[in-house]
Order: C-alpha cells, then sequence, then structure tokens
C-alpha cells in the first residue's frame, strides 16, 4: 500500500489517462478522487459517473450533454459530464460495461479533447483528464471482441491495481479502527472503542469478497449493535465472521520428541512482533506500543532487554 499510495502521487502530478483495477469494494473511486485532489487539476471539478448503473439509452446523454429537441423530454441544452468536467477531472467507473458505439465515441475525447452534444453537430473543446475504473478483465473483453483494443490503450496509459483485501490482512485491524473512530467522532458521548483480540482473529481469518466497503459495513453494524460498550468482541460480529475465527493454533509449532524450550519460544515470538511494530511505526515506541496494546514503558523495558540478548 506504500508503494500504490507513492505511484497515486506521482501520477497525480501528470495529465496521463489512468485506468484503475480491482475488485468490487477496494477504493477505485477513493484512488480517483486522490489522484484529482492531489494534481495542478484540484481547483476545478472531479465528476464520476458510473457507467454500468445508467441506461445505455441515457448514458450518451449524460456523458455529452445534449441539445434542446434532440429527443423527447429534452426541453433545454443540457451539458453532459465531460462538459462539466472540463479542466478538472472526469472519473468514469465500470468503463467496461460501455457499449461499442458510446466506446468509439469517448475514443474520439481523448484523441482530439472533442465532441458534439446529442442532436448537435457543433464540436466543443474540452481539456479534461480521464481516469477510468473497472472490475472486469478488459485485455479479456478485448480478445472476445467486446471492448476496443483501440480505447483500451488509451486508457492503459497508466495501469493501477487495488489490491483486494484478503491480500493486506495486517491492515484488516488498523481499517477497522479507523472505522471505530470515525464512527466514534459522531458519538463522542461512548468514548474509544476498540477491538477485542478474538475479534480482530476473526476479522483477519475472513476473506472479504466486498472488500473494505464490507468491513466498513460489517464495523459500523458491531458498533451500534454494542451500545455502551468500550470493547466489540467477536459475539458483535455476523455469523459467517465468527465460524471463520482463527486462533493461533498449537499445531502449526513443531514439537519434537523431545520437547521444546518453551520460554525461548515465547521469547522469540515476542521479539518478532516488536521488531514488526517497530519497522511498521519507523522506530516510533508510543505508537509501536499501541499496536501491541502495551504500556510505552513497558515496551521500552523489553527493548532494552532484547540488547541485552
Amino acid at each position: 500500500m506504500t508503494r500504490l499510495f507513492e505511484l497515486l502521487e506521482t501520477v497525480a502530478a501528470t495529465s496521463s489517462t489512468v485506468l484503475i483495477t480491482g475488485e468490487t469494494g477496494t477504493g477505485k473511486e477513493l484512488a480517483a478522487k486522490a489522484i484529482h485532489h492531489a494534481s495542478p487539476r484540484h481547483s476545478h471539478r472531479f465528476v464520476a459517473i458510473n457507467c454500468g448503473a445508467i441506461p445505455e439509452t441515457l448514458l450518451e446523454a449524460e456523458l455529452f450533454g445534449h441539445v434542446r429537441g434532440a429527443f423527447t423530454g429534452a426541453v433545454a441544452n443540457r451539458q453532459g459530464r465531460i462538459e462539466q468536467a472540463h479542466r478538472g477531472t472526469l472519473f468514469l467507473d465500470e468503463i467496461g460495461t460501455m457499449s461499442p458505439a458510446l466506446q468509439a465515441k469517448l475514443l474520439r475525447v481523448l484523441q482530439e479533447r472533442e465532441f458534439e452534444r446529442v442532436g448537435d453537430s457543433q464540436s466543443i473543446k474540452v481539456d479534461v483528464r480521464v481516469i477510468a475504473a473497472t472490475n472486469s478483465d478488459l485485455k479479456k473483453l478485448v480478445g472476445e471482441g467486446a471492448f476496443r483494443e483501440d480505447l483500451y490503450y488509451r486508457l492503459n496509459v497508466i495501469p493501477i491495481r487495488m489490491p483486494a483485501l484478503r491480500e493486506r490482512r495486517p491492515d484488516i485491524p488498523l481499517l477497522a479502527q479507523h472505522f471505530l473512530e470515525r464512527l466514534g467522532a459522531e458519538a463522542p458521548a461512548r468514548g474509544r472503542v476498540t477491538l477485542t483480540q478474538d475479534a480482530q482473529q476473526c476479522l483477519m481469518a475472513f476473506d472479504w469478497p466486498g472488500n473494505v466497503r464490507q468491513l466498513e459495513n460489517v464495523i459500523e453494524r458491531a458498533f451500534a449493535l454494542s451500545p455502551g460498550r468500550a470493547q466489540i468482541d467477536a459475539a458483535d460480529l455476523p455469523e459467517e465472521l465468527q465460524r471463520q475465527r482463527a486462533p493461533i493454533a498449537a499445531d502449526d509449532v513443531a514439537l519434537p520428541d523431545d520437547g521444546v524450550d518453551l520460554a525461548s519460544l515465547v521469547s522469540d515470538f515476542e521479539h518478532a512482533l516488536i521488531q514488526k511494530a517497530m519497522t511498521r511505526t519507523r522506530g516510533n515506541k508510543r505508537q509501536a506500543a499501541d499496536l501491541l496494546r502495551i504500556k510505552r514503558t513497558t515496551l521500552v523495558e523489553k527493548l532494552k532487554r532484547l540488547e541485552r540478548r
């Protein structure tokens, strides 16, 4: 994710077209907004449209606008999303659902930076950065003839892949706590709410087909169903998550016939966790202690003992 954030920052400084891919709920629109707000175009509009949520007959008018009398119900001239995004950013979500006819018109926008409103013959010049997103395999759609190859290469100038949540399991407790703190800010009388170890294990064992969006919904539900409590336990989570609980199993540790040095084994495990926490927080002892749910003074003492080993 750190490399992804660095890439978003680098891409933001350019005006190149970006294609963001990833499963539903991975934050493709958030990434697009991050690019826009860090770009030289940030003072102009970020205009988003979900191509899969609008019927094909209406999508053309939504994108390109129309003139009065272009079709039944067109009682006045109307700007489309492309024109609204002039000098800003146009975000086209679920681009893979766009019809071949509209693909050809979008290709012209990318190539010539001009278009016509529906029912008009006058070309309008536009300065717009296009960021497209899809959860489909566009390359496969190109091979099947369902998506224009020339448009694919026009969109795929800078490809960005948003990883699924199951690919970044160590982030799950951090994201969950972030959502809890955001919910807590809306209900300050409740105080700070955290997750028990059992709840965290349930969250980390689940595969999250709905990704970050699903995690956010689960945390909001648990927060609402545990009023007045300072901690959310595994029992507060949906049943499908409780069944996925995966505590550290003794089967994961080899137990030879001559036994093990339990104290040494536990010490090594503790050492590894402390080093991991210190690496993640870049040496910040306060933050590392928070990650390990211990006092800072306790962490300092443990670090001193590790130095003497």
